[in-house]
């Protein structure tokens, strides 16, 4: 579910490259991620890093570039008007992860551990196999198209929380 984001009004300054219209919108919204009752807006990048644009640079320089294009198109816009923070997700097709990624994965499973009991390496290990997997079918779908049935707008039978 995309977040829509609220109006920008009154005399808030932005700078140039922010996304300011009406319909602007992040991939994921949450409380208490970083700290107790702090409001976090997440954008989602997936890239192929085997594009002729990407060729000259290392992968490290890749990433980097994807996360600062987010943070130039959202960042300002989320702290002075959302008063929230802001997290880029960049990912490549190929399964490699951002520095802010790797970040929000480490809280996410230092999180799980605490919650379930679990030591921090199965968390790790757990969340970075659903992602891969999650990485996986989403490459074939774009390549092949979905093939299985369409589930009803709504359905939960497939929800895991």
């Amino acid at each position: 579910k995309q977040w829509y984001q609220r109006r920008v009004r009154g005399n808030v300054s932005l700078p140039s490259g922010t996304i300011t219209s009406d319909g602007a919108r992040l991939d994921i919204s949450t409380r208490g991620f970083w700290s107790n009752l702090d409001s976090v807006y997440f954008d989602v990048r997936v890239f192929n890093p085997r594009i002729a644009s990407n060729a000259n640079q290392t992968a490290a320089k890749v990433y980097e570039k994807h996360e600062k294009e987010k943070k130039t198109s959202y960042l300002h816009r989320v702290i002075e008007v959302e008063k929230s923070s802001f997290t880029p997700l960049v990912m490549s097709t190929t399964g490699g992860i951002g520095r802010e990624f790797s970040k929000t994965l480490k809280q996410l499973a230092e999180r799980k551990a605490a919650k379930t009991g679990y030591k921090y390496d199965q968390c790790i290990r757990y969340l970075r196999l659903r992602l891969s997997f999650a990485v996986v079918r989403s490459v074939t779908v774009s390549i092949r198209g979905h093939r299985g049935r369409l589930r009803a707008e709504g359905s939960s039978d497939q929800i895991d929380l």
